[in-house]
């Protein structure tokens, strides 16, 4: 192995990427990471340290939906000269996992939050911020973009802990089986726990709503405060401060992207996660005398069944028929948007004909 792919592997390179840059034709020695994007620049690492680069103006013709764009954790291939002050980047190398939510407002277009992430740890606080369903639509993206989900409750330290014995018993009940860590910035209890499970060479993603303690918590495994943070307010929550996705490595050799707040995370096309992220009604499902049992309203629908006898509860069964319907109401939507652009592309290459013929 090259001093060049031991220098990648520590910021997250691993065989999977090894024969991927061989069938796309692309040299190890172009290749770095995207630790972050902000304003039309990137920040990118490899084994000589951090540097910033462009997309080169043929990428950005060719490349113009958005997910085709780098995000942070992508692995990009980018010439550059010793003396030259940016980077250019050609090629952008295929995913291995992705997080991805819709677009806000009516767009049927997804965003990219994170690229080619091991692990997705998602943060709510115990005061205020608990809340099951959009505990729940986390995970469903999470499994839908190939990489593994946990949990984190913070600020343990301002409820009582019957509050917390009875979040974590709802999450149990609701069939989630990714691991639950609690912990709080104040006593300090948990985070030697969550420190253990952060792996060399491994890359986390932290994701949650504003205030529940991410940049907190990666100042505190950082060792230093990098990422500026607030006072909590009057209510016990903390202030929102990141503003930008960024991938920082650790003393240990671990990867976190953190993130800013998201309290909105738009379900896209998720058909696998929603069947990762809710177990029991997936295997239920499989009871149901239709195929296609849509679980609303058919005989001999086995959730419906076990809903009537209290085997599943009725919040889980609606947040999930939410969830679903929401699912294919996107795919639908983005199956009618490509159809309409490839009616326009036809439109525009019959009218080039047109006028040629005048």
């Amino acid at each position: 192995m090259s001093n060049q792919q031991l220098g990648l592997e520590k910021l997250g390179w691993n065989k999977w990427f090894d024969e991927l840059s061989i069938l796309q034709s692309r040299p190890i020695e172009t290749v770095a990471r995207v630790a972050a994007v902000d304003r039309g620049q990137l920040l990118l690492l490899n084994d000589n340290g951090p540097f910033r680069a462009k997309l080169s103006g043929n990428y950005m013709y060719s490349h113009r939906s958005a997910e085709e764009l780098p995000c942070v954790g992508d692995w990009v291939c980018v010439e550059k000269g010793q003396d030259d002050d940016f980077g250019l980047i050609h090629a952008l190398l295929d995913r291995k996992t992705s997080l991805r939510r819709k677009a806000a407002g009516g767009s049927s277009e997804s965003q990219m939050i994170a690229a080619n992430v091991d692990y997705v740890i998602i943060v709510q606080s115990c005061y205020f911020d608990f809340n099951l369903n959009r505990l729940q639509r986390y995970l469903v993206m999470v499994m839908e973009g190939g990489a593994e989900p946990s949990v984190l409750l913070t600020k343990t330290d301002l409820v009582e802990p019957d509050v917390l014995n009875a979040q974590l018993s709802q999450i149990h009940a609701a069939g989630v089986t990714a691991p639950v860590l609690t912990l709080s910035n104040v006593t300090r209890e948990g985070i030697d726990e969550l420190k253990r499970i952060l792996l060399p060479g491994k890359t986390y993603c932290l994701v949650g709503s504003s205030g529940v303690g991410k940049s907190t918590i990666i100042n505190e495994l950082i060792g230093r405060d990098r990422l500026e943070t607030q006072d909590v307010s009057a209510t016990g929550e903390g202030r929102h401060t990141t503003v930008r996705r960024e991938l920082i490595v650790l003393r240990n050799g671990a990867l976190v992207i953190d993130n800013p707040g998201m309290r909105e995370f738009g379900i896209i096309g998720a058909e696998d996660g929603i069947a990762g992220g809710f177990i029991v009604i997936n295997t239920l499902a499989s009871r149901c005398r239709y195929r296609d049992c849509t679980h609303t309203s058919e005989p001999g629908c086995a959730v419906l069944n076990a809903l009537r006898t209290d085997e599943i509860d009725q919040a889980h069964y609606e947040n999930y028929i939410k969830l679903k319907e929401e699912s294919e109401f996107y795919q639908m939507s983005y199956a009618e948007k490509r159809k309409k652009d490839r009616d326009f592309g036809r439109y525009i290459k019959s009218a080039k004909k047109d006028m040629r013929r005048d």
